[in-house]
C-alpha cells in the first residue's frame, strides 16, 4: 500500500471510482483522533494530507494537548503466561533482552 509522510504523520490513499476522487486518513494515531483528507489529483491530496496534519498539530498547541504521531513504535501484546515464559528463556539464552529479542524475531519475520 502506498502511503503518505509528513512530520513523522502516515496517511493511507484511497481512490473512489464512483467520483473519481482520492482520499485518506493519518494511520497509527490515537483513536479518538481522525484526520481525513481528499483531493482530486495526487498533489490535492498530499496538499490536503499536509493541512491536515498541521491543522492537528496547531489544535494540539493551542489547547495544550499531546501530539499524537504515527506509530510511536510501543505496542501491547498479551500472550499466555506459558508462551510470555517461553519466549523469556529463548532472549536469555541467546543473552537478549525480551525486548530486542521480539524485535528481532519480528524483524526477521517481515524479511
Amino acid at each position: 500500500m502506498d502511503t503518505l509522510k509528513y512530520k513523522g504523520f502516515i496517511g493511507s490513499i484511497e481512490i473512489n471510482d464512483e467520483d473519481d476522487t482520492l482520499y485518506g486518513k493519518v494511520l497509527g494515531i490515537d483513536k479518538k483522533t481522525l484526520i481525513t483528507y481528499e483531493g482530486t489529483t495526487v498533489k490535492e491530496l498530499k496538499e490536503d494530507f499536509k493541512n491536515g496534519v498541521d491543522d492537528y498539530m496547531e489544535h494540539c498547541g493551542e489547547h495544550n494537548l499531546p501530539v499524537h504521531k504515527s506509530y510511536s513504535g510501543t505496542f501491547n501484546v498479551r500472550l499466555t503466561p506459558q508462551i510470555h515464559s517461553q519466549i523469556a528463556r529463548a532472549a536469555e539464552e541467546k543473552g537478549m533482552s525480551l525486548n530486542a529479542f521480539v524485535r528481532e524475531t519480528l524483524s526477521k519475520a517481515l524479511l
